[in-house]
């Protein structure tokens, strides 16, 4: 997911945002069809389209947001802000699905929050207007995971994560009629690459949501924000100031308490 943003990056000022968008969400469906055609249409039928279209919704949105943050800041601070998402999981676990929330995760979310407000000064400019784009993403991302979760007890992982990329790709199209910019072979190479890994990390992370309480899935994802550091150092010599480090240090101490709560009965898995 790093190396899926830092093509983005790469991306976004040749073709822009909308283009991007809907460039990711075309090869994302396209290297799952070969996973259609061994499973057969069959695996697509379901009573919960409307569960499938909200969830796609707030995950093409927040897609949306992310990428217009990674254009507009640097990468790890966008990504940062966008993997901050468990910690607004574990409020909307607890207050739609009616996961159960102990004292600490409650002192999770503070920290999580006060990290997200740090990050929301990227480059000692205060409040910038990308920085809230890429928290507005994270708290659509939660959005999306809380569905995913909550539909994960009848709708499989594949069929999930196709109605995502097929409703992704019909109402990003739209944007197209008035954004519309002929991608360059390079454009296509880079988003056939970013459509590849994003596919990948989507199926695990979906299967990640749907086999675990929402809020307690996502420490791990905080590598992400490591690899995307190392590659914003190396490709644009991006350093995140004291600020930013603080904010990383606070969002990753709360994904780490969230993840440490009591485990759930077996009723609420």
């Amino acid at each position: 997911m790093a190396a899926m943003s830092a093509l983005i990056k790469l991306t976004a000022p040749l073709t822009g945002n909308e283009m991007v968008v809907f460039l990711r969400s075309s090869f994302g469906l396209l290297f799952l069809l070969p996973g259609l055609w061994r499973r057969g249409a069959g695996v697509l039928a379901t009573r919960r389209f409307g569960g499938h279209l909200a969830r796609s919704w707030f995950g093409l949105f927040a897609m949306y947001c992310f990428f217009y943050a990674i254009g507009h800041m640097p990468l790890a601070e966008a990504v940062l802000l966008n993997y901050s998402s468990p910690v607004f999981t574990a409020l909307i676990a607890w207050a739609w699905l009616g996961e159960r929330a102990s004292i600490k995760t409650f002192v999770a979310v503070g920290l999580g929050l006060l990290g997200v407000g740090l990050i929301l000064k990227p480059g000692g400019v205060p409040w910038s207007g990308a920085a809230w784009v890429g928290a507005i993403s994270a708290v659509l991302a939660a959005l999306a995971m809380a569905n995913i979760r909550r539909m994960a007890d009848t709708e499989p992982i594949f069929r999930i994560v196709f109605y995502f990329s097929l409703i992704s790709v019909a109402t990003s199209a739209v944007p197209l009629l008035w954004a519309w910019r002929t991608p360059s072979l390079r454009v296509l190479g880079m988003m056939a690459a970013a459509g590849m890994m994003a596919s990948a990390g989507q199926l695990l992370l979906t299967y990640s949501y749907s086999t675990a309480p929402a809020a307690r899935v996502g420490t791990l994802n905080y590598s992400t924000v490591v690899f995307a550091a190392l590659i914003g150092w190396l490709l644009w010599g991006e350093r995140p100031d004291w600020l930013s480090a603080a904010g990383a240090v606070l969002i990753g101490t709360a994904g780490m308490l969230v993840t440490k709560r009591p485990p759930l009965p077996p009723e609420a898995d």
